[in-house]
């Protein structure tokens, strides 16, 4: 029996599965992921096109899917990727010789940092998953930051990810002030792949991959957009720690709000949220056990909510314009093509004298259409001497 949240999620199922730890909440995702590319089957000429994110969150997932790999459960030969965020450098090649058919994309990347850095998204990649699966390399998808034209480089992704029929699953993860990938708060739900100037907080919480230094920390980066990740087919989000508790208690329980851009999944048909205990201290008890009982009845996310349906994406996005050229001047009407004249009833006069067809405008006061009143018939007294009533005369003796 499926269960849906209408309440939160305006009529879509919002799932959410809580795991007393991130190891834990690691382990479903991945097992997740496997059953969803299991169920699609794919072919190398119909790929599964899996998003992916970069940071300290989905390492224990990457472990955990490089270890099923390992044990034969699942093969990467036929998916794609992108991901979320991307480092521009110099192209490396892959350090593992089994990387064959998988086609990733890197949902973010910093701008100017070089590829081959240890705190690029790509070496970030490479080190944990792709060198380890066997994944081809023509099927990684990462952002160029150091490309000459950046504008152009976006639309690029996402015009590849248009060609590949759009991402089946987009796995990301949340910030502390509630940012999916790098739209930090205040970015536009209608956004695509673009350059972002990175706020404070994300710039602190990053230094920690920087030597605890805020002047190394890139300060743009380039990310997918709200609605690239909208245009997933499934969307599924993994917030672990206290620290992130704030954030998900905006992003579920108050309304969409582009400050809290994790928020913008309540519009999502598919979206799947894994916390751990601690994500979940600032959540309504009510909240914590409406998700729990939907698990303790013998469902869980792949029971809940309306079905998959897998079709073709139709969306392109727009050519970029290298070089803008002059428009055209505008041609003035020739006699074939000046419309037909209209009665004269149905035009608006818009020469500056005025005909005798006009009337003029008469003043009219409200109490010109006030019966009974002191005021009554004031506009027909001030044609005259202004007669003052008051209201003793219209007062009769007792």
């Amino acid at each position: 029996m499926a269960h849906y949240n209408n309440d939160i999620c305006g009529g879509h199922s919002l799932r959410v599965i809580i795991r007393e730890d991130p190891q834990e909440a690691s382990v479903y995702i991945a097992d997740y992921i496997v059953s969803r590319i299991k169920a699609f089957n794919p072919t190398e000429a119909h790929p599964f096109v899996l998003g992916l994110p970069t940071g300290s969150s989905p390492e224990i997932i990457y472990k955990i899917l490089v270890q099923r790999h390992r044990a034969g459960e699942i093969s990467f030969k036929n998916v794609v990727t992108f991901n979320m965020v991307c480092t521009p450098s110099p192209p490396r090649a892959p350090r593992h010789p089994k990387i064959l058919n998988i086609l990733t994309t890197i949902q973010d990347e910093y701008v100017g940092l070089p590829r081959d850095h240890p705190e690029s998204y790509h070496s970030f990649m490479y080190k944990h998953f792709f060198s380890h699966v066997d994944i081809p390399p023509q099927n990684i998808h990462i952002l160029n930051g150091n490309a000459e034209d950046l504008t152009a480089e976006c639309a690029a992704f996402d015009a590849s990810i248009a060609r590949h029929g759009g991402i089946e699953l987009f796995l990301g993860g949340v910030g502390p002030d509630g940012h999916i990938a790098f739209n930090e708060p205040g970015s536009s739900l209608a956004s695509r792949t673009r350059v972002k100037t990175l706020a404070y907080d994300t710039i602190l919480a990053n230094s920690r991959f920087f030597d605890n230094d805020v002047n190394k920390v890139p300060r743009m980066a380039m990310t997918v957009g709200i609605q690239t990740i909208m245009d997933s087919r499934e969307v599924v989000i993994v917030a672990t720690g206290a620290h992130k508790a704030f954030a998900l208690q905006k992003g579920l329980e108050d309304g969409v709000n582009h400050m809290w851009t994790l928020s913008a999944l309540q519009l999502h048909p598919h979206p799947l949220v894994v916390c751990d205990r601690d994500a979940t201290l600032e959540l309504k008890v009510k909240t914590v056990r409406y998700f729990e009982s939907i698990e303790s009845a013998g469902t869980d996310a792949r029971t809940q909510g309306p079905a998959l349906v897998y079709r073709p994406r139709t969306y392109m996005p727009a050519p970029i314009v290298t070089k803008r050229t002059a428009a055209p001047p505008r041609q003035q009407p020739t006699p074939d093509r000046t419309p037909v004249k209209v009665p004269k009833d149905l035009r608006i006069n818009t020469e500056l004298h005025k005909t005798m067809e006009d009337d003029e405008l008469t003043p009219d006061s409200m109490s010109s259409r006030m019966v009974d009143s002191a005021i009554g018939g004031l506009d027909g007294a001030l044609k005259n001497d202004l007669i003052f009533d008051r209201m003793g005369a219209r007062m009769t003796a007792q």
